[in-house]
């Protein structure tokens, strides 16, 4: 029994030498993770208050403004033009509502009082009209509560602002001070109050008492309306790219253009002079709707995109007198109607005599209709007519029953040069076709041989210059309309860099038609149509400039780059644009744009990664 004890004794000791020893690691471990909690993380590491002008808070300077008068009236948002400011600052605004039944009682006391006192006391008074006033004031603002069902607030407005010096923080009380005069607001420096206003400015929910008697003022819910903060726009589209951040606010901008429920279409145009920052834009957007799998087709004048393309693992096609790649004018492709429409050759020959205008001219109605029919019997004699089923062949392997005629089976410019050469009413037509047949443009001369098949095409048309760009523009549009057009549900874009030369001057009716439609209709494919041009005067030089602004309208987003004061004039007159925003598309800095998107209007400063700018 005694070994038993003495064993059971030990067996304690034990357990608590072991309790013991665990408490002391315990410890330890609580002494190397120290004492801090969460309000020692946020809470500063220094503060001086012994200056009654400001507070110093970790090497920043911090002086406040109490709001203690305004406007009897006022039309327009209080803090706007101090939000739109880049001046660092803090604002913090208190809405104390008030008992409806206790407010009314009072005011109808008041009335009673006060309309005794003018009644009965010597109309000469100094202090009469100030009496006459605050009588008005109560019977309004109780009319107000009664009739309208309003409710009665007491409001407070402070403003905490902050710099890395003394003297910046000078500078900038002074600008709010005048800013919010000219406002109509009344201040006062919150001197020997600055560590209350701090407090009440920091997400506390505090309304210091010290301070709130200076600022207390009473508003009516209708007037709160006047007091909205969030006056900077900002979108976060949950299936948005990243553009940049607001200018104003430094919130970043998400935008997901192919969102049909909030926006009208996917269409967008960028504008702006050289250097501005449009093409690093455009190059951005093509860039990260890459990664999300977008199909883009891009128009590309002047070798802009070529190495971002390479990069991007996309395709090149090069049209020009050193290329191999060549796309048939005349071909009909099975795509370029939707399962269900009819009419080939009629669709083919609309698009044709547009782009036989830019060759030849701007054709009146009976050349027009003399080269349709010439039109019609280069086809027919290739066994195609306006029945669509002469566009089909049977399949020999009768794995399929019939199969859509080849780019062989197709006629080419040299087929309707014959046939115009022949009749001396289109000889003259047949003798401007003669530099795409025999001469410096024969490349045009060509059955297709392009493959598209990479959600990232770039049509190189840099070798064609300056006279000849236009032809290669129509062509490559044409064909990315109808690859567009293959399926509704896959979202794609098409970029029309300098597309002035498609819509303006140099161009026609029914080429310009055409790029309208396509604005006018992408949206229904899935897709979006881009215009990038930076000569805006050309933009709206055809028919009075109908066109472009009809592209205009029916884009839901416009980037505005900088432009020069001649080409803000020309698109003021075609946009809604205030006097501000004509100023600051006018001041923008590299890389910055004024933004539509939607109803909002934005000013962005477009941001990209070192990879990205490395790419790009």
């Amino acid at each position: 029994m005694i070994i038993i004890k003495n064993f059971l004794n030990l067996k304690e000791k034990f357990n608590l030498l072991k309790n013991k020893e665990k408490n002391l690691q315990n410890n330890k471990l609580e002494f190397y993770k120290g004492t801090r909690n969460l309000q020692d993380e946020i809470a500063p590491s220094f503060i001086n208050l012994n200056n009654p002008k400001y507070l110093e808070i970790d090497n920043l300077y911090y002086s406040g403004l109490i709001v203690v008068n305004y406007y009897r009236e006022q039309n327009d948002i209080l803090l706007k033009s101090l939000i739109e400011t880049n001046i660092n600052m803090n604002i913090s605004i208190f809405y104390e509502k008030q008992d409806q039944y206790k407010t009314i009682k009072d005011l109808t006391y008041h009335i009673g009082n006060v309309g005794v006192d003018i009644k009965d006391n010597n109309q000469n008074r100094e202090d009469i009209d100030i009496a006459i006033y605050t009588y008005n004031d109560a019977k309004y603002i109780r009319k107000e509560m009664q009739v309208n069902n309003e409710d009665l607030y007491f409001l407070y407005i402070y403003i905490n602002l902050y710099a890395n010096n003394i003297k910046d923080l000078e500078y900038n009380l002074n600008n709010i001070e005048g800013m919010l005069q000219s406002k109509g607001m009344q201040t006062r420096r919150a001197s020997f109050r600055e560590e209350q206003l701090f407090k009440s400015c920091i997400p506390i929910f505090e309304n210091n008492e010290d301070v709130k008697k200076s600022a207390r003022r009473n508003v009516l819910t209708s007037g709160i309306v006047s007091t909205y903060p969030f006056i900077s726009s900002s979108i976060f589209d949950e299936n948005g790219i990243f553009i940049g951040k607001n200018i104003y606010s430094g919130s970043p901008i998400f935008i997901d253009r192919y969102n049909t429920e909030k926006y009208k279409n996917a269409n967008m145009c960028i504008f702006g002079t050289s250097g501005a920052g449009k093409s690093f834009y455009t190059k951005l957007l093509i860039l990260r709707y890459r990664l999300l799998g977008v199909e883009q087709y891009v128009i590309d004048p002047e070798r802009e995109y070529i190495n971002l393309t390479k990069a991007l693992e996309g395709s090149i096609i090069k049209i020009g007198p050193s290329s191999n790649e060549f796309i048939n004018v005349m071909e009909i492709r099975e795509e370029s109607l939707e399962e269900g429409e009819k009419g080939y050759l009629a669709t083919k020959i609309s698009k044709l005599i547009g782009f036989f205008n830019l060759i030849f001219g701007n054709l009146n109605e009976e050349e027009k209709a003399i080269l349709e029919e010439k039109i019609i019997n280069v086809y027919k004699i290739k066994n195609i007519s306006f029945d669509d089923e002469s566009l089909f062949i049977e399949n020999k392997n009768n794995i399929i029953s019939r199969k859509f005629k080849s780019s062989k089976d197709m006629p080419i410019l040299e087929d309707l040069y014959n046939v115009l050469i022949q009749d001396e009413k289109t000889k003259k037509f047949a003798i401007k076709l003669i530099p795409f047949i025999k001469g410096s443009l024969s490349y045009f001369n060509n059955y297709t041989n392009v493959e598209l098949n990479n959600n990232l095409i770039v049509a190189d048309v840099y070798e064609l210059g300056e006279d000849n760009l236009k032809y290669g523009l129509f062509i490559f549009v044409e064909l990315f309309w109808d690859k567009i057009k293959i399926n509704r549900k896959k979202k794609k874009a098409i970029y029309l860099d300098e597309i002035w030369r498609l819509i303006g001057v140099t161009s026609n009716k029914e080429v310009a038609s055409f790029i309208y439609k396509i604005f006018k209709t992408i949206r229904k494919y899935g897709g979006s149509a881009v215009a990038i041009t930076q000569d805006i005067s050309d933009l709206f030089s055809l028919e009075n400039g109908i066109y472009g602004k009809s592209i205009l309208n029916n884009s839901s987003f416009k980037s505005f780059f900088s432009l020069e004061e001649e080409n803000i004039k020309i698109l003021s007159e075609n946009i809604n644009l205030s006097e501000k925003e004509k100023i600051e598309i006018k001041s923008l800095k590299r890389g910055e744009s004024l933004m539509f998107v939607g109803d909002e209007h934005l000013l962005i400063n477009v941001e990209a990664s070192e990879y990205e700018k490395k790419l790009i």
